[in-house]
């Protein structure tokens, strides 16, 4: 290349330089819009209006519908003298992926055999991503009355969003079942493999009989879980079971809003 032509380059780039610093790119700040979720519009890759896209908040519409399971209660104490005691569980599944709910009411209701209403538990609950959430309620007061049927509904649109899986790091191994005839315990041991510690953390269990329909529920809380700790879990019951087990789960619950 002639020295005339690299006078000529070096002019021409200079230009270009130039022109891209002092126009280009303030023409670009001016013609950028930052994402804005809280205009009432569905623009920028939105689903809906302020759903989807760059948004925190999801459009239901394009998620997989939530399914809930079953819901049934469970005898703590015997009825009789108005002495009845029960708890409950429901597991509602989610199958998305990143996409969870932080809070929803929710109400249970128990009837007896001739379908008459016996209580109602009510209370708020999260739905994490990417699996079961069981939504569980304890000390449930029925007097003398039995229950033969539980109702589990959400009493509130459920609000989805964008939120990580909590649970991801924790694991559940080694469930065994001892005592069903007698004094019935549930052991596990649970581990968390984040290189944070995890606090909040609860186990719900659910022991199935050979056909698949849960007889029984029990909830336990570690407080704190260390990097790398392995906890041991018990589950008690002061009955024992009246029919064979088939399977037990025991599922790690924890609050998306504390990741």
């Amino acid at each position: 290349m002639s020295w005339a032509s690299r006078r000529r380059f070096v002019y021409l780039s200079g230009v270009v330089l130039f022109l891209v610093a002092f126009i280009g790119v303030p023409l670009m700040i001016s013609l950028y819009e930052e994402a804005t979720c809280t205009d009432g519009l569905q623009n920028q890759g939105e689903t809906a209006p302020d759903r989807g896209g760059p948004c925190e908040l999801l459009d239901e519409r394009a998620l997989i519908p939530h399914v809930i399971q079953w819901a049934r209660g469970f005898p703590v104490r015997p009825g009789g003298e108005g002495t009845g005691t029960w708890s409950a569980v429901a597991y509602v599944e989610n199958p998305n992926q990143g996409a969870g709910v932080r809070a929803v009411p929710y109400r249970f209701r128990f009837y007896d055999e001739r379908n008459v209403i016996v209580a109602e538990k009510e209370g708020v609950t999260y739905l994490m991503p990417e699996g079961v959430t069981p939504v569980y309620e304890g000390s449930v007061e029925t007097g003398n009355r039995v229950v033969a049927r539980t109702f589990f509904e959400f009493m509130a649109p459920l609000v989805w969003e964008r939120l990580p899986n909590p649970i991801v790091h924790i694991t559940v191994n080694g469930k065994a079942i001892t005592g069903a005839n007698s004094e019935p315990r549930v052991i596990a041991v649970a581990e968390n493999t984040d290189v944070r510690a995890l606090k909040d953390v609860e186990f719900v269990a659910a022991v199935f009989d050979t056909q698949g329909n849960a007889i029984a529920s029990s909830r336990t809380v570690l407080p704190r879980m260390e990097p790398g700790g392995r906890y041991d879990l018990s589950f008690t019951w002061p009955e024992p079971f009246s029919v064979p087990v088939g399977r037990v789960d025991v599922l790690p619950l924890r609050d998306p809003a504390l990741e």
